[in-house]
């Protein structure tokens, strides 16, 4: 590890990187105070222009905006009791209450350094813990790593909103999606129907910016414009916090930091999640419980810390073993890809000072997204109350300039189309967009180790249960499948217990 820092932070220290990162920490705080616009949503619009850059500063510059919209849907949950994005939900519960009590620039301040310090937390836990997983990584083969994948395609059943059945079918699509292009073993080319643009398969960011940011504006279109009117004397108090607050503040805030990191571990978790549980930790253990939902500085400092302190550990699995935490972090493979860097032992190893360089990165994001806290709070505050008749139209022109500049032709602009009319037909059906995210990642992946280590063993399927790491991943997707069925089946009964009680 010691032999790395010197030449990544050589690598990390340019005046290039520092200005890519506060871009990016900018957009994303930007982005995510305003209602209806979420972290994913950014990243998309603006994954095509990492395309011309080199590994760091493109990732340094996404990095920015995935922190920084952990803090940024505070905002507006604390203004206008509307969460700018779904994590921020659970902040909204006693940050609106405070802002009413006069204190907006407290909870806003709170907020801020609650999502600084998990971010920071989870910082360190990648710079430690990701070179450890790299290492068990080098002993997995094609057979290890195509268990792997599959317990990356559990993930679809924890994101397959309330059924599980049109998640599998969305995550089917997403599957059948990466299968169109050439062959990975043969080269013969496969669901192309003769047009040649395809042979090469769909680019990822073409097909992202269809079905998650136009089809946003397809929906959109739907209902009637509204705009949010700011009262500028909200932000007029002292924005004290005095030593008490804080004293009480330590102890949620450094477990809530700890949840968050493990639940961002863990694939098919997220911030909505951590968020949750952490605040619900932080109200059982608290000496002032009955403040919860009232205005406690408990709770903001709980829900944001967790939320942000996802961010750093989500890269985890994804550095190590190309397993993405989350549909955010999905989309960044391939910003790594796209420089031939391929997760795995390689990564710490052949370019173990672009990885350091990285890591590094994230201590240096949460910085700046806390200096750019504490001086444009007053401007991200403004942005939420940016009519929509304005956002759409800008959002648009993002969308078909990414769709364009990926290979500077308009067959992609077509394809984006195509995919955000797709997009709006599955919402209508009510189908999940995310797993078809994670099946179009995970599926060219999957497929690839399995036929391999089927070559391997002369067709024999032993080999998915000839090792220890295995045995350890198919008990793992047995457990994690278990989980989330008998969370399913619960979540039923309890909605079915309510029905009777209405």
């Amino acid at each position: 590890m010691l032999e790395f820092i010197g030449p990544a932070s050589r690598l990390l220290f340019t005046l290039e990187n520092i200005l890519w990162i506060n871009i990016g920490v900018f957009i994303g705080s930007v982005f995510a105070a305003i209602p209806g616009l979420t972290v994913i949503l950014c990243v998309i619009l603006f994954l095509p222009f990492t395309y011309q850059m080199t590994a760091i500063p493109g990732m340094m510059f996404l990095l920015g905006i995935y922190c920084a919209g952990g803090y940024g849907g505070s905002v507006s949950a604390i203004l206008i009791n509307t969460p700018g994005t779904p994590h921020a939900a659970a902040t909204m519960l006693d940050g609106h209450p405070l802002s009413k009590q006069g204190r907006t620039k407290a909870a806003l301040k709170i907020a801020l350094y609650a999502s600084t310090f998990g971010g920071m937390f989870s910082a360190l836990m990648l710079l430690f813990l990701g070179p450890q997983v790299a290492r068990v990584a080098a002993q997995l083969g094609t057979a290890e790593y195509f268990m792997v994948c599959l317990f990356g395609l559990t993930i679809i059943a924890g994101v397959s909103g309330r059924s599980m059945v049109k998640g599998i079918i969305s995550a089917c699509v997403g599957l059948l999606i990466s299968c169109i292009g050439a062959d990975p073993m043969t080269g013969y080319d496969r669901l192309t129907f003769g047009v040649g643009r395809l042979y090469l398969g769909l680019d990822l960011a073409v097909c992202l910016i269809g079905l998650f940011a136009l089809v946003e504006i397809l929906a959109k279109a739907e209902l009637k414009p509204d705009a949010l009117h700011l009262d500028a004397k909200k932000m007029e108090d002292s924005g004290v916090i005095t030593k008490e607050e804080y004293k009480r503040m330590a102890r949620p805030v450094l477990l809530s930091s700890l949840i968050g990191s493990l639940v961002g571990i863990i694939p098919g978790t997220g911030a909505s999640e951590a968020s949750w549980f952490s605040y619900n930790t932080a109200k059982n253990m608290s000496k002032h419980p009955e403040e919860f939902g009232h205005g406690s500085v408990e709770g903001i400092a709980a829900a944001e810390s967790a939320n942000n302190a996802v961010t750093g550990a989500t890269l985890i699995p994804l550095l190590t073993l190309g397993i993405p935490g989350d549909g955010t972090v999905a989309i960044m493979l391939s910003a790594l890809m796209i420089n031939g860097l391929n997760p795995g032992l390689s990564l710490f190893t052949t370019d173990g000072d672009i990885m350091y360089a990285i890591m590094l990165g994230l201590i240096l994001v949460n910085l700046f997204m806390l200096f750019q806290g504490k001086f444009l709070t007053r401007l991200f505050a403004k942005v939420v109350s940016i009519p929509q008749e304005i956002l759409t139209p800008v959002i648009v022109i993002f969308c078909f300039a990414g769709a364009y500049s990926v290979n500077k032709n308009y067959f992609d602009v077509a394809v984006a189309l195509v995919f955000a009319v797709a997009a709006w037909v599955l919402r209508k059906l009510d189908m999940p967009a995310v797993p078809i995210l994670l099946g179009m990642v995970l599926g060219n992946m999957t497929e690839t180790n399995f036929r391999r280590a089927l070559l391997i063993s002369n067709g024999s399927p032993a080999i998915f249960f000839s090792s220890v790491y295995c045995i350890i991943f198919l008990v793992l997707i047995v457990v994690a499948v278990g989980t989330i069925v008998r969370g399913k089946l619960n979540e039923r009964k309890a909605a079915q217990a309510a029905g009777k009680e209405l």
